[in-house]
């Protein structure tokens, strides 16, 4: 019974840093990549012949402009906290 009511030795708490390795480029890419998805790929040939013609490219570079924002308010959060992790 002795060993049951005994506590277990406390953990002793180790601080353990991780490397930061994601830079600007790469949390626009993470950005960019959360909002678009693979759906993209997949509409942009029906979209061209169906709909739209040669207007759905502008309308592409258009919204990679605003996925570009996004990525840079993404990387603009992610430096506010300087810990590795905070993305």
């Amino acid at each position: 019974m002795a060993a049951i009511s005994e506590q277990p030795d406390p953990v002793i708490a180790e601080h353990h840093e991780l490397k930061r390795t994601l830079g600007p480029v790469s949390l626009i890419m993470m950005g960019i990549g959360a909002i678009i998805g693979a759906g993209i790929f997949v509409i942009a040939g029906t979209a061209a012949a169906e709909h739209a013609g040669p207007a759905v490219m502008i309308s592409f570079v258009i919204a990679g402009f605003g996925c570009l924002f996004a990525g840079l308010c993404y990387a603009e959060f992610a430096s506010l906290i300087p810990e590795s992790g905070s993305a």
